[in-house]
């Protein structure tokens, strides 16, 4: 006869529902808002209804609330979970990573060369959020706050997705010269130089010389 070890005798199921505070479920709905708005964008490719990529645009700034509000509920209420990390830098990389990027190929960023740009930018997002993470203690003053930012933070794309907003209300989207910005023929392959936004927003990311007061 076998008897567990007193390890296995103390261990409990990890309940994932019942370790949700009020803060998680706000940062979820910035998950959400960051999802829906890469869902609109889709049904616009699929439709071609602007009212589509309007809603998607207008879930982002919900998003950007929701993610600064899920800090500020956590300490109002001195209550946080041992998820709250992960799920903002998860929540985070759908509403501020991949739904800008998916919002560019919507209005027309979509030539070899541009989704290179963009899935750099895609990338750019994940691993400085990973880095956030890894710092976080060390870049925290007594008190556990972090004093400054390494590179600029994720939510700064929201400025992407104003542009995208400013030329989609003057007519200036579609995969051509139309597109604001207009067009590079490149031999085989083309780029919309408004792509190019995505490059230096990924490149300000990652950098380790940017550092941005957190306040």
């Amino acid at each position: 006869m076998t008897t567990e070890s007193p390890e296995k005798q103390t261990r409990r199921h990890f309940s994932m529902i019942r370790t949700f505070v009020l803060a998680d479920f706000v940062t979820l709905g910035n998950g959400f808002s960051g999802s829906g708005a890469i869902l609109s964008a889709m049904q616009y490719l699929a439709t071609g209804e602007t009212r589509w990529l309007w809603l998607a645009f207008a879930l982002m700034p919900m998003a950007f609330v929701l993610d600064a509000l899920d800090g500020r509920i956590a300490r109002w209420r001195f209550r946080s979970s041992p998820l709250g990390a992960d799920l903002d830098s998860l929540a985070d990389v759908i509403s501020f990573g991949m739904a800008p990027a998916a919002l560019a190929f919507a209005v027309g960023m979509r030539g070899a060369l541009d989704v290179a740009v963009l899935l750099y930018f895609v990338a750019c997002g994940i691993s400085r959020l990973a880095r956030f993470n890894v710092t976080a203690a060390e870049l925290s003053d007594g008190t556990g706050k972090v004093r400054y930012f390494e590179g600029t933070p994720i939510p700064t794309s929201l400025a992407l997705v104003a542009v995208l907003a400013v030329a989609t209300w003057q007519g200036r989207i579609g995969p051509g010269a139309q597109m604001l910005g207009g067009v590079w023929d490149l031999g085989a392959v083309s780029l919309h130089p408004l792509v190019l936004l995505y490059l230096v927003s990924g490149s300000a990311m990652i950098s380790k010389t940017l550092r941005i007061p957190k306040f």
